[in-house]
């Protein structure tokens, strides 16, 4: 597989010597002068240097037979254009584009980019996920697959506490996958019993989160859960 690889940074340099080690073809492009002279001795004819949001530069760089593009600069307004031109321009069949500020990601999935990795909202992600409280964390979002990961909390008064995983009802759309419990996880099976201080993992359709949480805390306002676990994406 070729894969052309846009932002010699710390990033794009560890993607392409991992891809590299896996014996696929690779072309690493990068505008910064001292970036490029630093990474020439390791990578040597795999590197060029250039602007990637410039047609000719991808052109150069044999964009037309690229099986993957992969944008990784810091510039999300850079990230976005390669993007753009990689997938209607050229057809890539594949184009994976790194989001540096969440407020951007909502655009980038409106100009249908294939994947997008966004290592702020991850962080975020994880750090409400080892919060001693949450009673509900969006975990993960497979966007092409149109599935989301989320974790919800097993409270006292939840509707799924003291009942095994086979006989609750989820909504249409939620596939309750695993229960967490003393820092080890169980495959939600038919007769693993939810028991309170538990944790869920669910596998959801995208918009299931308001109905997932009315069902699960019928007690707690479901606008009121979701916004309290809402990532703050504002820019600056």
């Amino acid at each position: 597989m070729f894969v052309l690889i846009i932002g010699g940074g710390k990033v794009g340099v560890n993607v392409a010597r991992n891809l590299l080690q896996m014996g696929h073809e690779v072309v690493l492009v990068e505008q910064r002068k001292y970036r490029y002279e630093w990474l020439l001795e390791e990578f040597e004819e795999k590197l060029f240097r250039g602007d990637g949001t410039e047609i000719w530069v991808l052109e150069k760089v044999g964009i037309s037979r690229a099986d993957m593009v992969v944008t990784v600069t810091g510039d999300d307004e850079d990230n976005l254009i390669i993007a753009q031109i990689a997938k209607f321009k050229y057809g890539v069949p594949k184009v994976v584009a790194r989001v540096n500020n969440p407020f951007n990601q909502p655009t980038f999935d409106l100009l249908g980019v294939d994947a997008t990795v966004c290592a702020t909202t991850a962080l975020l992600s994880m750090i409400r996920h080892e919060l001693p409280v949450h009673k509900f964390v969006h975990l993960l979002s497979l966007r092409k697959e149109n599935i989301e990961v989320v974790e919800l909390e097993v409270g006292e008064t939840s509707a799924f506490a003291h009942k095994r995983v086979g006989e609750i009802s989820l909504p249409d759309g939620v596939l309750l996958s695993a229960v967490l419990r003393g820092g080890t996880s169980i495959l939600a099976r038919s007769a693993v019993e939810i028991l309170p201080g538990d944790y869920v993992l669910c596998l959801i359709e995208p918009g299931k989160e308001t109905e997932l949480i009315s069902v699960f805390m019928p007690e707690e306002s479901a606008e009121k859960v979701r916004g309290e676990s809402e990532l703050d994406v504002s820019e600056g």
